[in-house]
């Protein structure tokens, strides 16, 4: 996409991000650490990389193997 776009049109469309950024507001981490922390334990109960997926609803189990005669 980049190799399209002369170089004014490149830097316009970072001047257009930056102004998005600038205005996106901001929170200290240590302000949202604790919620992070408390969500994270409130979820991990029902999180499938630390609870696993039970075999009847894991759509990535084999369903036969190979055999080779």
């Amino acid at each position: 996409m980049a190799r399209d776009m002369t170089d004014k049109d490149i830097l316009k469309m970072e001047l257009d991000q930056l102004k998005v950024e600038v205005n996106t507001p901001r929170i200290a981490v240590s302000t949202t650490a604790p919620e992070i922390i408390a969500f994270v334990e409130e979820m991990s109960a029902e999180d499938p990389l630390i609870k696993g997926v039970p075999e009847d609803k894991n759509p990535f189990k084999e369903k036969g193997g190979c055999i080779i005669t």
